[in-house]
């Protein structure tokens, strides 16, 4: 859409389903429903998870900084094919679901400590769907009674035809031709599978004692058994949003089977079109331009990151590059995302001692507008960082307005710039610093340069003023 056809009070979004760019008007005035697929906790998120989620955490924030009250809901997988073959692994073949919750309990404690290091904003409800089994069964068992579901050798299956014949929009997300040329008929029993293997999926999964150790739900319809991995997010977004939502967004691999399965569980249970009206979806991550994924072992976790590199340098990394391209990761662009964001904390430095201005002028209202507009068009966060630097580098406005335009675009980029602090420098540093300054008193270049190499190799710069020498990180 041409930018000069955009309303800057207006946000633009991208809507898988309609397949284009769409003005986003909310069910309530100023409130937006927002649930977002989260991670299945049988491993620690590889970064390429942890993109998709910094990206639902950038568009919440896009929306509060527009005066939206955000209720945004997040699911977590703590029971699946995965984390019950992680559970026998660690706890044995006898494992019960004490057990699945302790193995859990370590992977969502870890996820929740990396989105804390991303910065994301803490007003985000986590579901387990574990804490919701009894509304599960209760769904499966209601898909049945109206004959959306039938039950066949101990387990329930969706009826992709029944459901058809009502509502003829299965698999819309993917494409309106999706079905053509597929033959339904089979029953799929695992929890992810490929539109080439497309059958009535599992909605409650027949307990097998080899199999699942000794995890299992009891019910006296379904029998022994767990829920599928689609049903868990029908229920959830349901009973804390409701059966209409504003938004809901994940990677696009969960486009199929995943969101195309919760639409058609949905609308079965509600009667209600649509169930969601704006799905958005994130790109993949890709590393040596193949996508990363767990099933490859071509992934890092943050922890790796974290050896040599800010996380919020991570962060950054993925803002400057826009949520629907895919993304090639490499240690040399964090780096280079590391070293921007470096310099952006000691630009916010040195303009915080001028204080925030209370009002800004008309120049400085023009990169507020210009931000503004970038980030309501589906989020375009490489050419609103762009407009930072450029901000940054226009000498037609004063230190004060800088630093609170900054402060206040972090309120969307989430870098934490209002609690950069001055980094302590090493007592070591500061001995060379004075070592080189006797130098250079005494008009030994040479040893002045080789005593400024030291400095830069423990990772600090000096640069000369009429003030003294200034020591600043790399």
């Amino acid at each position: 859409m041409p930018n000069k056809k955009l309303n800057m009070s207006e946000i633009y979004i991208y809507n898988t389903l309609s397949h284009k760019k769409e003005v986003f008007k909310p069910l309530k005035d100023k409130k937006v429903l927002l649930y977002t697929c989260g991670p299945t906790v049988y491993w620690f998120a590889h970064i390429g998870n942890l993109r998709s989620y910094i990206f639902s955490d950038v568009l919440t924030r896009v929306f509060r900084y527009n005066g939206y009250k955000v209720k945004h809901v997040m699911n977590i997988t703590d029971v699946d094919d995965k984390t019950i073959k992680g559970t026998i692994k660690e706890y044995g073949k006898k494992a019960e679901k004490e057990e699945l919750r302790k193995f859990a309990r370590k992977y969502i404690k870890a996820f929740k400590e990396d989105i804390g290091k991303l910065n994301f904003q803490k007003e985000l409800t986590f579901v387990r769907a574990t804490s919701v089994v009894k509304d599960i069964k209760d769904a499966v068992r209601k898909l049945i009674k109206k004959n959306f579901a039938y039950i066949k050798e101990g387990s329930a299956y969706f009826d992709i035809r029944k459901y058809n014949q009502k509502f003829n929009d299965y698999g819309m997300l993917a494409g309106k031709d999706f079905l053509k040329g597929l033959k339904l008929g089979k029953v799929i029993s695992v929890d992810e599978y490929q539109k080439e293997n497309i059958g009535d999926f599992v909605l409650w999964k027949k307990f097998k004692k080899g199999e699942d150790a000794n995890i299992f739900w009891a019910d006296p319809v379904l029998g022994k058994g767990r829920p599928g991995w689609h049903i868990e997010c029908s229920v959830i977004s349901m009973k804390y949003l409701g059966e209409s939502l504003d938004i809901h967004n994940g990677g696009v691999d969960l486009i199929f089977p995943h969101h195309s399965n919760e639409i058609a569980q949905s609308q079965a249970l509600s009667n209600k079109v649509p169930f969601v009206r704006y799905w958005l979806h994130a790109e993949h991550m890709l590393i040596n331009n193949e996508k990363m994924a767990k099933s490859k072992n071509n992934f890092y976790t943050l922890r790796d990151i974290e050896k040599k590199f800010n996380p919020l340098a991570y962060r950054y990394l993925c803002l400057g590059s826009h949520y629907r391209s895919k993304m090639n990761f490499s240690w040399e662009s964090l780096e280079s995302g590391q070293n921007a964001l470096k310099n952006l904390y000691q630009k916010t430095l040195e303009l915080k001692r001028s204080s925030k201005a209370k009002r800004i002028g008309p120049r400085a209202k023009h990169y507020k507008d210009q931000f503004t507009k970038l980030i309501n068009e589906d989020l375009n966060t490489p050419k609103a960082l762009g407009e930072v630097w450029k901000m940054l580098d226009d000498r037609n406005i004063s230190d004060k307005e800088k630093y609170a335009l900054l402060i206040d675009f972090d309120k969307v980029l989430g870098l934490s710039l209002d609690k950069v602090k001055k980094e302590k420098i090493p007592t070591e540093v500061l001995k060379l610093v004075k070592q080189r300054e006797k130098f250079r008193k005494q008009k030994e270049w040479k040893k002045s340069d080789q005593v400024r190499q030291e400095i830069q190799d423990k990772g600090f710069q000096i640069e000369d003023t009429k003030k003294g020498p200034e020591i600043r990180p790399l």
